[in-house]
C-alpha cells in the first residue's frame, strides 16, 4: 500500500475516526522512526487545530514527519509556503470557514488536506 493509499484508508475507515494529524502521520511512521501505537498517541491531540482551531492538523504533523526525518527549518519552512501558497492561512478555524464559504463540508475538505499534505510530504522527503 502506497502512502497516500493508506492516508485515505484511515480517512474512509467508518470503524475508527483517524483525525487529520494521525491520518498525516502514520502512513510516515517507517521514515519517522514510530511505531503505530505511539504513532497515534504522538498526533490524538493535534487534530481539529490542536484540539482549539489553532494550527491545522494536517500542517502539524507535516511538520513532525519532517523533523523526525531529519529535516530542518528550511524544509519546514518550505512546507508551510506550498500550504499558504495555496490556502492563504494555516489555522483550522479560518481554513473551516473557507471551505464552508466555498460551500465545502468539513469532511471531504480536511480529507483534502490530508492527501495533499501526504503528497507534499512524499514531495519533499523524495519518496
Amino acid at each position: 500500500m502506497t502512502r497516500m493509499e493508506e492516508a485515505r484508508a484511515l480517512r474512509g475507515d467508518p470503524n475508527v475516526h483517524y483525525n487529520c494529524a494521525q491520518s498525516v502521520l502514520l502512513p510516515f511512521r517507517d521514515v519517522c522512526g514510530l511505531d503505530r501505537e505511539t504513532a497515534l498517541k504522538l498526533t490524538n491531540n493535534l487534530g481539529g487545530g490542536l484540539r482549539h482551531g489553532g494550527t491545522c492538523g494536517a500542517v502539524a504533523s507535516a511538520l513532525l514527519v519532517l523533523g523526525l526525518a531529519g529535516k530542518g527549518t528550511p524544509e519546514a519552512v518550505e512546507f508551510v509556503r506550498r500550504f499558504r501558497e495555496k490556502h492563504t492561512v494555516t489555522d483550522c478555524a479560518s481554513l473551516l470557514q473557507r471551505a464552508q464559504a466555498a460551500g465545502l463540508t468539513r469532511k471531504p475538505h480536511c480529507d483534502a488536506l490530508v492527501y495533499e499534505a501526504v503528497a507534499v510530504l512524499e514531495d519533499m522527503l523524495d519518496l
